[in-house]
């Protein structure tokens, strides 16, 4: 994976029109049933190649909700972001 969306999210649908591979879903698409949005680890790249950060986080209101976690193989991934702060769901964004 690469980035996740935790379960503070309020559903506002700020992240969904910011990513610019649409590897985010809503509520209702959400393939493990929880009513948070969700993102596609297969499809996100953190927006490497498009913005200097990820997009989402940026415009997420919930400070905390998107959250660094593993790399999928073969899918782009930051090279500047720690093991750790992966392992540890850091917020992308932190205040």
């Amino acid at each position: 994976m690469a980035v996740f969306i935790t379960d503070i999210c309020i559903n506002c649908a700020a992240c969904i029109d910011e990513c610019p591979v649409e590897a985010i879903v809503d509520e209702d698409d959400n393939p493990t049933g929880e009513d948070c949005y969700y993102v596609y680890a297969d499809k996100c790249v953190e927006c490497v190649g498009y913005h200097d950060v990820p997009a989402c986080a940026e415009a997420c209101p919930t400070e905390g909700c998107i959250v660094w976690a593993d790399c999928v193989e073969g899918v782009e991934c930051r090279d500047d972001i720690s093991e750790e702060a992966r392992a540890n769901r850091t917020p992308v964004i932190e205040d």
